[in-house]
């Protein structure tokens, strides 16, 4: 018996128990009339039908995308692997199981993360800028802390927004201190902090914390209205000047750069350019690295939708 192996290495006449997701679950009936469950069970590194013969519950359809225990047998059936359980049930209180074998997780210490996050908005000089951060992050602390940074494209794991956000604040205040006779450092570190918040608006997540569609305001608005809405509420009840809210907010309406990329209006000062080239490097170094650990070195890999592009990774 093997406990918690990857799905990835699993192999015909494996003997497994452990924790992994119920991707797909469906409750059928058998040709001799009997019900059986038919679906799917995925950890981080890969995704494996399953069956459960002579079954009627406790698991159903209203499982999927939670986690459960299990016990079974690796078969094959028609070219392919199959796990046929012997036991499944829902996870309970006392289990112990890492998110992290699961599904992705930001290769970053989440709490040490936030911490220095906050601290950094601390260090906003302007008194305004500083109190507006320190607000919109009170509000949206929780699902900002653990929500992927997207669905698909990059940062699309749990914790994704913390690690892009924190990535992209260190590389502002890094440029903020080349460049002080053209960057206001207050205005572009407040608008780096809180470019992208109302992802947590715009994101509808599992119970395991993964993007599974947008919201209907996340159709409708968008994270970068949501989140200037946001930064002009909170600057409205703070009492800021309207002319600091209405920067920090085309901050965020322009950080894609282009409308034909997302922006609502294109970006017209210093800051707000230099926070939709920080946006692009950070998220296209993401999308570099999770495509290499793809491909061989020496290699290039498939063309990258995101990219536009195949990309070589050099030994």
């Amino acid at each position: 018996m093997e406990y918690n192996k990857w799905v990835a290495d699993l192999a015909v006449g494996d003997e497994i128990e452990g924790f992994y997701i119920l991707k797909t679950a469906q409750i059928k009936t058998s040709n001799n009339g009997k019900p059986f469950l038919a679906g799917a069970a995925a950890d981080r590194s890969g995704t494996i039908d399953v069956k459960i013969w002579d079954y009627s519950g406790p698991l159903g359809a209203e499982d999927e995308g939670s986690v459960i225990k299990l016990r079974g047998n690796v078969t094959e059936y028609r070219g392919a692997l199959q796990l046929i359980l012997s036991r499944a049930r829902p996870v309970q209180e006392d289990d112990r199981y890492d998110l992290g074998d699961l599904v992705p997780v930001a290769p970053i210490d989440a709490d040490a993360g936030w911490r220095e996050l906050l601290d950094m908005a601390e260090t906003i000089g302007d008194e305004d800028y500083r109190a507006v951060c320190r607000k919109v992050l009170e509000q949206y602390g929780n699902r900002f802390r653990t929500i992927p940074g997207g669905k698909s494209m990059h940062h699309s794991f749990v914790n994704g927004l913390l690690m892009h956000t924190l990535y992209m604040a260190r590389i502002a205040d890094y440029l903020a201190g080349v460049y002080p006779e053209t960057v206001d450092r207050d205005l572009l570190l407040a608008g780096t902090i809180l470019h992208d918040v109302a992802k947590c608006d715009e994101f509808v997540t599992s119970p395991l914390g993964l993007v599974t569609e947008y919201s209907v305001r996340g159709e409708l608005l968008g994270h970068l209205v949501m989140g200037a809405q946001a930064a002009a509420a909170a600057a409205k009840e703070l009492g800021v000047p309207e002319e600091k809210s209405i920067l920090l907010q085309h901050l965020l309406l322009s950080h894609h750069g282009d409308p034909a990329f997302g922006a609502a209006v294109r970006p017209v000062c210093a800051e707000s350019e230099l926070l939709s080239m920080i946006d692009l490097i950070d998220s296209r170094m993401e999308i570099y690295k999770e495509t290499m650990e793809e491909t061989e070195p020496g290699r290039f890999s498939k063309k990258v939708f995101a990219l536009d592009k195949k990309i070589f990774r050099h030994r």
